[in-house]
């Protein structure tokens, strides 16, 4: 069976590390002959510097789909050079300070004390200016008025809010962590996640857990504590160990 797992607030809880037990049960996942596959918002540079060792050149999805990687090949959607055009116009209007994410480097105007920016790989990436930026796959915006989120409303854009963090994440119009895993042709799975970008995973499960209360669990199977993800993986791994089964509630 296939495991498709989000990242932070799922596995990691501190921005920086995967708690030992978790990864030992990752391990024992891949051993038993299940494929463990990692779906992330995080772009796939800041993704694989997470990720224990025997699973950083495996299937890959980042930035909630905008990125795709599979033995370390990467695959990235963007924006339109249009829609590009039309956001920079947004974000000067209404003053909004942003991470963009291109095709590797990044433009951040943000400030430093978001989690969401101790979490960027800046050992292997640049902070650069929005304009140098070639391509544009996936857009943060923080602190977003109502204004904003009307404006975005009107545009081709698949939009995700993070109430704990005060911002958005923009991708473009039809992808999300589902289409990750068709492009890695991964139809059947279980997902584990935290987020309202976990909620696609939910609804296309075999079986879903949510780890944490949040308003997404309302589509996930169970739900379930940080201290019991270990245990939670051992269990289901368990229920799950040939491919041949059904989904149950």
């Amino acid at each position: 069976m296939n495991f498709v797992f989000d990242i932070d607030g799922t596995l990691c809880f501190d921005g920086k590390t995967i708690d030992h037990s978790i990864v030992v049960a990752l391990d024992k996942l891949s051993k038993d002959g299940h494929d463990v596959i990692f779906a992330s918002a995080r772009p796939i540079r800041d993704l694989v510097p997470i990720l224990p060792e025997p699973f950083k050149t495996g299937k890959l999805v980042g930035g909630n789909g905008c990125f795709i990687s599979n033995n370390e090949q990467i695959i990235a959607n963007s924006f339109t050079p249009q829609l590009v055009t039309q956001l920079h116009t947004m974000i000067e209007k209404h003053q909004l300070t942003y991470l963009a994410d291109g095709e590797w480097d990044y433009a951040y105007t943000g400030s430093e004390d978001h989690p969401i920016y101790n979490n960027i790989n800046q050992s292997s990436a640049k902070n650069v200016d929005i304009t140098a930026l070639q391509k544009i796959c996936k857009l943060v915006l923080f602190k977003p008025t109502q204004a904003t989120i009307h404006a975005l409303s009107t545009l081709p854009v698949c939009v995700t809010a993070y109430k704990s963090e005060d911002a958005i994440d923009i991708s473009p119009l039809g992808i999300n962590k589902v289409y990750g895993l068709e492009k890695l042709h991964i139809k059947d799975f279980i997902a584990f996640g935290n987020d309202s970008n976990d909620q696609c995973l939910f609804e296309k499960a075999y079986y879903s857990v949510c780890v944490g209360q949040n308003d997404v669990q309302k589509f996930a199977s169970l739900t379930i504590s940080n201290k019991d993800v270990a245990s939670t993986i051992f269990e289901v791994s368990n229920k799950f160990l040939h491919k041949e089964t059904q989904k149950y509630y």
